[in-house]
Formats: C-alpha cells, structure tokens, sequence
C-alpha cells in the first residue's frame, strides 16, 4: 500500500565493523561475524515449543544496520534469504554464522525496496521489487544470487505489487492494489521466469481505499496445490479474499481485525492447511492502539473469529510452527508472542523489533526487520 508502508522507516544506525572476503568475479562479499548461538541443535524441538520461556530468537549479525529486511524466505534451520531496502539481498548456509551480500546490482544502483522474496533452495529465488508503475519488478537468481534476471518490469502506472506467494517451484502468483477496481494478480507456470496479468472477471470489487500491505511479504500465502489468500485493509472493513484455483476466481470474507483507516486492516496471513489459518495486523501507526488484532479460522478463510486473548499490539507478520500443530508465532515492532493453541490465545515471548517471520519444514524458524535484524528461534 501500499505508499503509507512504503513511507515508514526507521533512522538507520551506524553499521558496526565487518570483515569481508571475496567470494568470485560476480559479486558480492560474505560477512564473516559470529552470531550469538549458530549451533543446528541449538534449533527449538518440539519439547522447547510447549515452554516458550524455554526459546527466544538468537540474533545473527548481518553487518546490515542500514537496510530493513521485510522480505524473508527460510529454506531451512541451514538456509534463509533476506530482502530489504536499498536492493539489499543476503543469503546464509549456515544457520546465520555467515551471510552472503547476493544483491542484484541494478536493485542496488536504483534503491529498490525489496520486500518479498520467495526461495525454493539455496540457489534458486524470486525477489520482488514493490513500487507504483516500473518499481514493481520480479527478480530471478538460479545460482545462489551470484547473477540475476528481471523477469517482470510492471508496466503499468496504476498497479502497486504488493506480495508474491508461490504453490511449488513452478507456480506463483503476485497482487497489486486494485486497478480499476480489482485487485490485480500477476501469475507464473515456470518458476517466475514469465509473468502474466490474470483476467479479473472472478475477482471481486475492491472497498473504496481497500489495498494490500506490503509490509512483511505475508499479504498473499498459499497452501497446497491450489489455495491462495489475499489479506486487505485501509477501508471499512480488513478482508481476506480465497481463490481454490491458483487466482482465477474469489470468494470475499469479512474478518474482526480493526479497519477503517488507511493504516489498519490484516498484515499478515498464514494457513497451516486449506482450513486452518491466521490472520493478524492492526494498525502500524507508532502508539496507535491495535485491539482485536489476530483472527482464526477453521473453515479455509469463509469465516473468522478474533482471538480470544490478542496480541497486544499491532503484528505484521506470522508463521505457523512445523512441530507442533497449534503452534505459531507472530512479530511486529514492539514484540514477539506465541501461541499453542492455534491462535485461540497469544503470549509475549520477548521484547524486540522484527518486521516478517517464517518457519522451514525442518523446524528453522526465523525473522527478520529494521537496522538489519535477523534471528533464528533457538533454545535460550
């Protein structure tokens, strides 16, 4: 939206020193900073999840304190990939210890606000580039970002990408803020190699000021072969519209999350499984009050009831845990909380600014945000 997102920043600080070492002809350099904990079997298990005062994020630096990362990708507990501000793409294969600066040069030279990124392994990722008109790009690297190709150049001054989301490795899909009333979705078949306007006859009428959040990469989620969700704001009412068939057409749902406001609607959505999903936003305005701020429903997105017990402020991003059904977590700037009981009621884990989170199949869960924070959830 989103201009309001794309105005908020945060007062960079000063970068701490880093060493560097070449990496080849291409590009870019490797910060070489010890993190806090990097040990895999430091990695939270199942058992650690049931106390969460048992866990916390353990920082891992990036030498970045510039460039706010709302872009994250965990492959897994190994391998993450990060996007922010100034075309700024960092990828790690060791749990965090060391963090290879992959960005596109192009994005560097023009400042491309990065803010979604999507990884299918350590080689192979699709960045995208949000922005009204050309600032809207996808970005493809198959070699570990050691070179990359714009793949989608948006061509028109009205469209605003806001999230990318990807079934598989092959099929993908992108949202821009209404155009001509509709929101408007771009999709790939071959990984994110060509792009295409879908036709909007199945999507539905947008809300007056109804737009997408492109604050954490989370406004658009899949799960399985064919279900997508888009999260909205900034009108009457925050929706959450599902499509069963990759895009084509929508069905519109109502959520308890606060609107009417430019700044309020749902952030952030995650879906555990066609039916099971979590909604959470509230308004990102610092000191503004977020009540009712995290939604559940059973139902694949018809229907959804707030949490009985919210987090209590406004949250951007959210991820469902790998090892425990009804285990999640939700970030923002003031915080951390959790819950373990599929978002019936959240918890504070801890204190600490972080913008996106995101949680791989083997249990590496991690988060990103402003002055280059990254952590992994780890064992305290």
């Amino acid at each position: 939206m989103c201009a309001a997102v794309l105005l908020v920043g945060v007062a960079a600080a000063p970068a701490p020193a880093a060493t560097f070492e070449a990496v080849g002809p291409s590009a870019t350099s490797v910060t070489s900073v010890t993190s806090v904990t990097s040990a895999t079997s430091d990695v939270a298990s199942a058992a650690d999840l049931r106390d969460p005062r048992g866990v916390g994020w353990a920082l891992k630096a990036t030498g970045k304190d510039a460039v706010r990362f709302r872009g994250l990708a965990a492959v897994n507990r190994s391998t993450a990939w990060l996007a922010g501000s100034k075309g700024t793409v960092l990828r790690t294969v060791d749990g965090g210890r060391a963090w290879r600066d992959v960005s596109p040069p192009g994005a560097v030279a023009e400042g491309l606000e990065l803010r979604d990124i999507e990884a299918f392994d350590a080689r192979r990722a699709v960045a995208l580039s949000i922005g009204e008109g050309e600032a809207s790009r996808m970005l493809r690297t198959e070699d570990g970002g050691a070179t990359w190709t714009e793949t989608f150049r948006n061509p028109d001054p009205r469209a605003f990408y806001d999230c990318l989301a990807f079934f598989d490795a092959r099929h993908g899909l992108a949202v821009s803020d209404p155009v001509d009333g509709k929101f408007r979705v771009l999709s790939t078949d071959d990984g994110g190699r060509n792009w295409r306007v879908l036709p909007d006859a199945g999507m539905p009428a947008a809300l007056p000021g109804e737009a997408g959040f492109a604050a954490s990469g989370q406004c658009l989620v899949t799960a399985g072969s064919r279900d997508v969700w888009l999260a909205t704001g900034g009108s009457t009412t925050a929706r959450v519209l599902h499509s069963a068939d990759r895009g084509r057409t929508w069905r519109v749902a109502e959520s308890p999350v606060p609107a009417g406001d430019p700044a309020r609607g749902v952030f952030a959505l995650a879906f555990r499984d066609r039916t099971t999903g979590l909604a959470v936003g509230g308004d990102y305005r610092t000191g503004e009050a977020s009540p009712r701020a995290a939604a559940v429903s059973v139902d694949g997105g018809r229907t959804w009831r707030p949490s009985a017990t919210p987090p209590p402020a406004y949250r951007s991003g959210v991820a469902w845990h790998p090892y425990l059904r009804t285990a999640a977590l939700t970030v923002g700037p003031t915080g951390t909380d959790v819950t373990l009981d599929g978002g019936r009621t959240w918890r504070p884990l801890e204190e600490g600014s972080y913008d996106t989170v995101d949680c791989a199949a083997d249990g590496g869960c991690w988060a990103s945000g402003e002055k280059g924070r990254v952590a992994r959830l780890e064992r305290r």
